[in-house]
């Protein structure tokens, strides 16, 4: 099954949870923007229409000082500017006297001001009235001088104050808008992706989440695409796990219930009894070591398992295991040999644990190796730790099974009915081991030996390494 394209059925027909936080906070956002936007440009209207105002007065003036006839014109009239909106005029003359309608806005600074050829804006009174005051010099001599009343500012003002709401509110719709299909942009494939999420943790395999959105929205679906392929991959090795762990116990349970029934039964004769007592024991031990090894692997996986590290003389250790693995070797006919360097090599690390893989590697290669192929045990100094090493001249591994030798079961499934294999889980404990002690084990199909060769680096700390 597959999850639905976005855009196609009921899950977008209306906003979800996601679509309508993102867009009351986009909306939130626009809202404050506009509030923030009106505040100031309510203040600086009147800013704004002083300047226009005074701009387009000075303009005048600057006019009327180039043409000193119409000016004259005007004063001998005594009118007002034409239009104007209540503008006055007033002449300075070179000697210094001012004349005309708004001779009285013209104080003694600023007539300093203009006749010394500087061009002046400025506010007065005139006639108890509120007046914008711009004066230009004429090139003659002189200057002209226009005022306005203040309250045509304040008409522009509520003008303009006036036409505010209507932009404000259209970007408010617009910031509410655009927040709305970003929302359903990115809610889209988020729910999406929580619908195949959900699906994966109730079971579902083979689902696609369909890619979309955002890069990081592109990578989260990615991201799940993948962890379905890794569940599935994981569930499939899980099962066949099971499938191999059910098998293995199937064999003793089997001979020991048959057994058991015939001893049940009184078939068994008084002289085949110590044969079925053999067979019996032999069965149980091999159960008690497959359980053991589940429970052993089981304890790996968990985070209180103990790794007790100390010092260690892991020549001495080596030396102590090749005596136990010479005499099981000798039973099977097998050219047992130690390598080591013969002198103390001190590493701090969990000795008891490092035991443990040499006896898993050791078994697994003995289980294979033929009467009169060798099998070597090898120590050497590795840096500040060590390098253990067990090759065997049996039949070796393929550059596949070496891939995957540390998968639990992998290797057993694979030779099972073709050569001696084991539990299928000692090879996945020595790895598990190998890694709570900070090192590595690797597998090499072909060794000196001819055989497999299984390395495993045991880590130390500074100062660690060859003493004598």
């Amino acid at each position: 099954m597959r999850v639905p394209r976005y855009g196609g059925g009921r899950l977008w027909r209306r906003p979800g949870p996601i679509t309508r936080g993102i867009t009351l906070v986009t909306t939130a956002v626009a809202l404050v923007a506009v509030v923030l936007t009106g505040v100031t440009a309510w203040y600086l209207v009147r800013t704004g229409a002083e300047a226009q105002q005074r701009d387009q007065l000075g303009r005048q003036a600057e006019v009327l000082s180039r043409t000193p006839a119409l000016s004259e014109l005007l004063l001998d009239r005594e009118q007002r500017l034409a239009g104007s909106n209540g503008q006055q005029v007033a002449v300075v003359v070179p000697g210094g006297e001012t004349v005309g309608p708004a001779t009285a806005a013209v104080d003694d600074r600023t007539r300093t001001r203009l006749l010394g050829g500087e061009a002046v804006s400025t506010e007065a009174s005139l006639n108890g009235t509120h007046v914008l005051v711009e004066g230009r010099p004429a090139p003659g001599g002189g200057a002209v001088v226009l005022t306005q009343p203040y309250v045509v500012v304040h008409d522009s003002v509520a003008r303009m104050r006036r036409a505010l709401p209507l932009p404000l509110a259209v970007g408010l719709v617009g910031g509410g808008l655009a927040g709305l299909l970003l929302a359903r942009r990115l809610s889209r494939p988020l729910t999406a992706a929580a619908t195949t999420a959900r699906r994966l943790a109730e079971g579902e395999r083979g689902l696609r989440a369909a890619p979309g959105g955002p890069r990081e929205l592109t990578d989260l679906t990615g991201a799940l695409n993948v962890l379905d392929k890794a569940l599935a991959h994981s569930e499939n090795r899980q099962r066949e796990f099971l499938l191999s762990v059910s098998h293995e116990l199937r064999t003793p349970l089997t001979a020991t219930l048959g057994y058991a029934e015939a001893l049940a039964d009184g078939v068994v004769g008084p002289q085949e009894l110590p044969m079925v007592g053999e067979t019996l024991l032999s069965e149980t031990r091999r159960l008690e070591r497959f359980v053991q090894d589940l429970l052993d692997l089981a304890h790996l996986e968990t985070d209180d398992f103990r790794v007790e590290t100390r010092p260690v003389d892991l020549d001495a250790l080596v030396g102590k295991a090749g005596t136990v693995w010479a005499d099981r070797c000798a039973r099977h006919g097998v050219v047992f040999r130690v390598e080591r360097p013969g002198r103390a090599l001190t590493v701090e690390t969990d000795g008891v644990r490092v035991r443990q893989m040499i006896d898993g590697l050791a078994e697994n290669a003995l289980r294979v190796t033929p009467a009169g192929a060798p099998l070597v045990l090898a120590l050497t100094p590795d840096g500040d730790g060590a390098r253990l090493q067990v090759r065997d001249g049996g039949p070796g591994l393929t550059p596949e099974d070496a891939a995957v030798a540390f998968e639990r079961g992998t290797l057993h499934a694979r030779y099972q009915g073709v050569r001696p294999v084991g539990t299928g889980l000692g090879l996945a404990i020595v790895h598990r081991l190998a890694q709570r002690l900070g090192g590595t084990v690797t597998a090499r199909g072909h060794g000196p030996e001819g055989g497999a060769c299984f390395t495993v680096r045991v880590p130390g700390r500074p100062g660690d390494g060859l003493t004598h």
